[in-house]
């Protein structure tokens, strides 16, 4: 997962928890500022990112029971760069996908995730610094 994971999770975490870091920083606006214009390709690359992580872990689950913190931690990367990609990418993703059922349902789950997009953003970067911890405190 290492460094593109990482990095992945920040940069959806601040935008999904852009409007909490505003608040406590407002110098941080200008920053946020410049990643908003691709947010829908950051998403969309890390929704893809996410899904494949998350389809790794299912083929992979035996970590879980061999290492399960690591298990644990590979997981919520995953699902955390699965639901805010999907956040962020929704647009761009939409425009790949053409069947009209497949749309409703984005759009369905889309609607469902958006009140939760702060605390998502505040997991995100959570987990990701808890990755760079674990990964070269812990297994190193």
């Amino acid at each position: 997962m290492g460094y593109v994971t990482f990095a992945a999770l920040i940069v959806l975490g601040v935008l999904g928890a852009a409007n909490l870091i505003i608040a406590r920083k407002p110098d941080a606006k200008e920053l946020i500022a410049q990643i908003a214009p691709y947010q829908g390709w950051i998403g969309a690359i890390s929704a893809l990112w996410g899904a494949w992580w998350l389809i790794h872990w299912i083929l992979n689950v035996r970590v879980m029971f061999a290492w399960p913190v690591l298990g644990i931690t590979w997981l919520a990367n995953a699902l955390l760069l699965l639901t805010l990609g999907l956040l962020f990418g929704v647009g761009v993703l939409k425009t790949f996908i053409k069947e009209p059922k497949a749309v409703e349902k984005l759009d369905l789950t889309v609607t469902k995730l958006t009140p939760f997009q702060s605390k998502l953003g505040i997991a995100a970067i959570v987990v990701a610094v808890w990755t760079m911890i674990d990964w070269h405190i812990l297994h190193f």
